[in-house]
């Protein structure tokens, strides 16, 4: 397919974005979890030698960063683009973790949706020739997240049974241009900001199940797909409850997936020997089981076909208090093996 922009959303990156090298840098909690054989680095504490959890969830960032050139076998110089998100203030971790780093940036934000929108962004700058090769690095760290949009860990506020458990993890994939490796972004959708009316914090899952139905039926729609054509439909953090309202969003819109749906906050932790309740969320989620057990699975061929839709609850804490609800986005991109 002809690169460039399709239908109403989405866009097409040609021969496909080469996924050169991923890596992932994880806390003990997802670690202890049914992935934790995947992961690449996993910290032995939640504070890793830093004396706030804002420092800890930089380093995991710069750490998960420096890791993936190494492996990718480019040095920094020439790197030509890093694009880097989290849960933070002022994307504090992406850049108190990039300051002594000398690279161009880009900093973006759509809360946990920020792995594939970072994706998109280095994927149109690649194709549009704008560089020759990108990484995307995000990061979330539980204690962290707690505290800045909802109560502070120390405070030991009861979470109720929707509650999702934030990742304490950073991802980071080498994307290049024209691709090497078989293993490619192919095409790309584009989310829009929905809000279904939910005010609740705490029920992340409900909040952005709309925005996964919305982008997925996007997806299929401009490029003329049926679900089907995916191996796997993989949602980033809806958890057990949001991927159980995905269903039924899907199901009234006429879009039947059956078993080749599943989500990547069910996935990352076992809620029967972990107390995480309705699953794990977080900027790290998605970006801790894509880039290391889908990306896994890819390489042994057991897929050939996956769409990772990440979701982002786009809340203020300042407006929730305000009784607003909470809008939210999902992103979508297509990755495939292309000749391999």
């Amino acid at each position: 397919m002809q690169q460039g922009k399709v239908g109403k959303q989405s866009i097409s990156f040609g021969e496909g974005v080469g996924i050169k090298a991923t890596v992932t840098v994880v806390g003990p909690m997802e670690a202890a979890g049914p992935l934790g054989q995947y992961f690449d680095h996993v910290l032995p504490d939640t504070r890793y030698g830093e004396n706030c959890w804002e420092g800890t969830e930089s380093k995991m960032l710069k750490e998960a960063f420096q890791t993936v050139i190494n492996n990718a076998l480019v040095p920094l110089e020439d790197v030509d683009l890093l694009v880097t998100s989290d849960l933070l203030d002022q994307l504090t971790a992406s850049n108190y973790a990039v300051r002594e780093i000398p690279i161009n940036h880009l900093g973006v934000y759509s809360a946990c949706a920020g792995f594939v929108e970072g994706v998109i962004v280095a994927g149109m700058a690649l194709t549009g020739g704008f560089a020759k090769n990108a990484v995307v690095a995000v990061s979330s760290h539980h204690d962290a997240a707690e505290r800045q949009y909802r109560f502070p860990t120390e405070l030991g506020v009861q979470r109720p049974l929707w509650a999702q458990w934030t990742v304490t993890g950073a991802g980071a994939a080498f994307l290049e241009f024209p691709a090497r490796d078989s293993l490619r972004v192919v095409r790309a959708t584009i989310g829009r900001v929905v809000d279904y009316g939910v005010r609740d914090a705490y029920n992340m899952g409900s909040a952005m199940a709309p925005a996964a139905a919305d982008t997925i039926q996007a997806h299929l729609r401009d490029f003329d797909l049926t679900a089907d054509y995916y191996d796997l439909i993989l949602t980033g953090d809806l958890g057990h409850v949001g991927l159980t309202v995905l269903r039924e969003l899907l199901t009234r819109r006429g879009i039947s997936i059956g078993r080749g749906l599943d989500d990547c906050g069910v996935m990352i932790y076992d809620r029967e020997r972990q107390d995480v309740h309705s699953g794990g969320s977080g900027l790290g989620c998605a970006a801790a089981v894509f880039n290391s057990y889908i990306v896994k699975q890819f390489r042994q061929g057991r897929w050939k076909k996956v769409l990772l839709v990440a979701t982002g609850a786009l809340h203020s804490p300042v407006r929730v208090k305000q009784s607003e609800s909470i809008p939210a986005i999902a992103h979508a991109i297509g990755v495939e093996v292309i000749g391999g």
